[in-house]
């Protein structure tokens, strides 16, 4: 049959026929409206929109909601709060005692044990990030927000110091291998989800006036080191680094050795400020900005 005929064919069709016809196209994924078709956004040709998307989405409520200063909080995900560490210890003891000979539980012990050591940090976090949310609620013209990856842990305790002090903070939340679900002491308006890294770090930096990194693994190091190079490059504006706790980081980075080996100057250590707890952390950003 011709291609005539076809066409002939199908103004031939009766209205039931035509019905059916039409609501098979609506049904084919080619009739979908771009924009709400997944399939088609997650194509790799479509990258650069999904990343414009992500980057605009928290953009534009960020600047809704007129945030414009910020102070991010870095740390492991591990740290325990030290309700929950003293729970786990006391679990753990209670069954070691029952079966001593038993290598497994031993360990899980030692587990417990060094959780309720580490959970200081979270304290800290916690206390820090309370003292910087009650000085925003006294002082609105100089406020700053919390901003944490909207994790548990570190992360966990700057978003619960801020709620704690009645105050708003963000969380930047992260699709990984093993869900991360936000932590529930986030501010719902500010409770954001990315996809990538690059697009989560820029809102990072982008808003924010300190960095104050407590002890982590390789998520903490890859950004407090991105932060670092960017202020010694002059690609981001200068703000002050806190390293929480110096015994800390002085034992994982041999700064110094850095400078004696001619790797970085003697004055881009300059970059970094060490405190011991979380009224120094907070007093070394006021200095900064004499607030």
């Amino acid at each position: 049959m011709s291609d005539s005929n076809l066409l002939h064919q199908r103004h031939l069709l009766s209205a039931s026929e035509a019905d059916g016809h039409s609501q098979g196209l609506q049904a084919h994924p080619s009739y979908r409206l771009a924009f709400s078709d997944k399939d088609f956004l997650m194509q790799d040709e479509l990258r650069h929109v999904r990343l414009q998307l992500e980057y605009l989405k928290p953009q534009l409520v960020m600047e809704q909601y007129q945030v414009q200063a910020t102070i991010v909080v870095f740390g492991s995900a591990r740290f325990l709060s030290p309700e929950q560490a003293a729970e786990n210890l006391q679990q753990a003891q209670a069954r070691q005692a029952a079966t001593p000979t038993d290598s497994r539980l031993l360990q899980q012990l030692r587990q417990a044990q060094r959780d309720q050591k580490n959970s200081r940090y979270y304290d800290a976090a916690r206390r820090f990030s309370h003292l910087v949310t009650e000085h925003s609620r006294q002082h609105p013209e100089n406020a700053v927000m919390v901003i944490s990856g909207g994790g548990p842990g570190v992360m966990e305790a700057a978003n619960r110091g801020a709620y704690e002090a009645g105050g708003q903070s963000i969380g930047l939340n992260i699709v990984l291998p093993h869900e991360q679900r936000p932590n529930p002491y986030i501010t719902p308006e500010f409770c954001f989800q990315f996809h990538y890294f690059a697009i989560r770090k820029m809102h990072f930096l982008q808003r924010a006036r300190a960095l104050v990194a407590f002890p982590g693994g390789f998520g903490t190091l890859d950004e407090l080191f991105e932060t670092l190079t960017l202020l010694q490059t002059g690609k981001a504006r200068q703000v002050p680094v806190i390293l929480y706790d110096k015994a800390f980081w002085t034992r994982l980075i041999n700064f110094d050795m850095l400078v004696e080996e001619g790797l970085i100057k003697a004055d881009d250590l300059q970059l970094i400020q060490f405190v011991d707890s979380p009224e120094q952390a907070w007093q070394a950003i006021c200095g900064c900005y004499q607030l």
